[in-house]
């Protein structure tokens, strides 16, 4: 069954939000884990940017999901579902239907997103998914 672990960071910065999605991927592939990080379309094209420069001695091998290119990383906009990937991060406010197919979703949530956030919450809870929650104020 799909893993579900919300995120709450204490930043209210749409940046840190996309960083910390770095941070998220950085790690699930140094466990040998393909990810597949899920955003409306400008947070696609500024994460691909961001990918570039994270961590600040090295980046992210990573590709757009449109390209097709066979990378660790792929970045997709909400609408569209990657082939193979063990990791979710979604970025936006919904809950994609083909989040079943990961073995971890992984919710990052601003301290002013709670609201929605919660809603997500009780949505997962509801269907049964075993949720974790992380609150972090000072992860950078």
């Amino acid at each position: 069954m799909t893993r579900i672990d919300f995120y709450i960071l204490g930043d209210v910065d749409h940046l840190a939000k996309q960083r910390f999605a770095c941070r998220l991927a950085q790690r699930a592939l140094q466990a040998g884990q393909r990810v597949y990080v899920r955003a409306a379309t400008q947070d696609a094209a500024d994460l691909d940017e961001l990918m570039w420069e994270y961590p600040p001695d090295g980046f992210l091998p990573h590709a757009r999901l449109a390209d097709a290119k066979a990378e660790p990383i792929t970045i997709g906009a909400a609408d569209q579902q990657p082939e193979q990937a063990q990791v979710l991060i979604n970025l936006e406010g919904d809950i994609p239907d083909f989040f079943t197919s990961f073995e971890r979703v992984s919710e990052v949530v601003l301290a002013n997103e709670r609201g929605a956030g919660r809603d997500k919450y009780r949505r997962y809870r509801e269907r049964g998914y075993p949720l974790f929650h992380h609150e972090l104020d000072n992860w950078e």
